[in-house]
């Protein structure tokens, strides 16, 4: 961003601070700016300007609404690129070439099918296609994230080109925990536990995990767009004002800007922007260099991937700035659908449970956009996700052991609620958290603890009608 626009940025952001200050003070207060964004009004457009009215097994896959017409070109392209299958070095197209050695798709839409959500395997043992699963020993990398295991990466690799070898297959089991609601009806969580087969490169002594599944990927250029001082005021580590949220950044290493930026993307915050978190999904998840990240995902111990790469070829990224540059906009300019059943009785007295239980001081109703020159669409608007993209200690049932930068292993980002209610329309499934493991909005509510716990309990003690209003509230986001 110039020195022009996040001027500009600074000063819509300013003024919205100002603006939550209480008369007879100089200045606002973290809890007012946060108690401001959730007393919001929430409207149906949820994704401001760019909302689109859809509610199709293609819900996510639209150009924002205010989009100009000449946005629909670069879109269309990048949609294209979202969904290109890759194919290994030298293929017929050289543009779509370079596939691997090692990956775990052959497309961005390989996971986020119709740009939409993931989920773990139906039975243990099957491929796992739309989660992956992330490595790490202890200590931290030079750049300050997670230390690379020294043989199998940062991420498990469970497919390869031809003549090398992939790194294994993770496997999910789970083990059911019962519990009961207030009234005394019963119900059961399931509780995940990894496990590794066919390893190619011996032993994952000391390893850390953590099974991801793949968000759908509406709305990112809005997130994109709030500026830092709206997440640096909306922090609170040390939990000032005392009402149990200590929400905190995650400052994490830009590959793109060569410099530490706040994270805001993925299940930890770990990835500052869209441009970060494509080009690393690129290397991670299909095996493609980018100008950004140009070097292979290859460990020294795996000789058979390191001699492919050798006889591949080298002339440049697999994929070019242009490529990538598309890619982007796409990413960012991805509609968000508006709220459906918004004058639902339940769906309204749902609502007002959801802030009773004390869900928005996390879920933070609304957020603002600062300006943006390159998107103009995205500019100073104002939306609903239901995140504050902050750090939030989930307790030890989440908790995957796993720290990412400066988050722990027991603490994740605000997960954006804005379309979990067509993930069944437009993926098949209502499986929901990081890892899937959760049947539904009302066992991923039970799974929360930690600075969450009151609003679980708030939840699991309430009468079935209004649990059942809040879930129909969710639903209609």
């Amino acid at each position: 961003m110039t020195s022009k626009y996040l001027l500009a940025a600074t000063l819509t952001v300013a003024a919205s601070l100002a603006a939550c200050g209480d008369g007879g003070t100089k200045g606002p207060s973290e809890a007012s700016l946060r108690a401001r964004l959730i007393a919001e009004p929430i409207t149906p457009q949820l994704g401001g300007d760019t909302t689109r009215v859809i509610s199709s097994a293609s819900s996510f896959t639209f150009l924002a609404e205010n989009a100009g017409p000449g946005r629909m070109r670069v879109f269309q392209f990048g949609n294209r690129l979202f969904n290109t299958n890759w194919v290994q070095a030298p293929g017929s197209v050289k543009a779509f070439d370079g596939l691997g050695p090692m990956f775990n798709r052959v497309s961005c839409a390989g996971c986020h099918t119709f740009d939409g959500r993931g989920r773990p395997p139906e039975n243990p043992g099957d491929s796992m296609d739309s989660i992956l699963v992330r490595l790490s020993i202890e200590g931290k990398a030079p750049n300050g994230g997670p230390m690379p295991h020294p043989v199998y990466g940062n991420q498990l690799s469970d497919r390869a080109i031809n003549g090398v070898k992939p790194e294994g297959r993770a496997i999910i089991n789970y083990e059911e925990i019962p519990g009961a609601y207030g009234d005394g009806t019963p119900y059961s969580l399931r509780k995940p536990s990894l496990s590794f087969v066919d390893l190619a490169y011996g032993p994952m002594d000391g390893v850390l995990t953590s099974a991801r599944v793949a968000p759908q990927v509406i709305g990112m250029g809005l997130l994109d767009g709030v500026p830092d001082e709206m997440l640096t005021a909306l922090a609170d580590p040390d939990d000032a004002d005392g009402d149990g949220i200590s929400g905190r950044l995650n400052h994490v290493w830009s590959e793109s800007a060569g410099a530490t930026r706040i994270g805001r993307f993925g299940w930890k915050a770990n990835a500052p922007s869209v441009l970060d978190q494509s080009v690393g999904a690129a290397a991670g998840d299909i095996g493609l260099t980018t100008s950004i990240l140009p070097k292979q995902n290859c460990t020294p111990a795996q000789t058979d991937c390191l001699a492919a790469y050798d006889q591949g070829p080298t002339e440049g990224p697999e994929i070019s700035d242009e490529f990538v540059a598309k890619l982007v906009v796409y990413m960012k300019t991805l509609a968000v659908p508006r709220q459906r059943n918004e004058t639902d009785p339940a769906v309204v007295r749902g609502e007002k449970i959801f802030r009773d239980a004390g869900c928005a001081a996390c879920h933070v109703p609304t957020l603002k956009t600062g300006a943006n020159a390159e998107l103009p669409e995205l500019a100073n608007q104002t939306f609903h996700p239901f995140t504050d993209l902050l750090l939030h200690d989930m307790g030890p049932g989440l908790a995957d052991g796993r720290p990412d930068f400066e988050a722990s292993g027991s603490e994740w980002r605000t997960p954006p609620l804005w379309g979990l209610g067509l993930v069944e329309q437009v993926n098949g499934h209502t499986l929901l958290l990081h890892d899937g493991r959760a049947r539904g909005f009302a066992e991923a509510i039970l799974w929360h603890d930690g600075e969450a716990a009151a609003a679980r309990e708030a939840f699991r003690t309430a009468p079935k009608a209004d649990r059942d209003a809040l879930i129909a509230f969710l639903k209609s986001l």
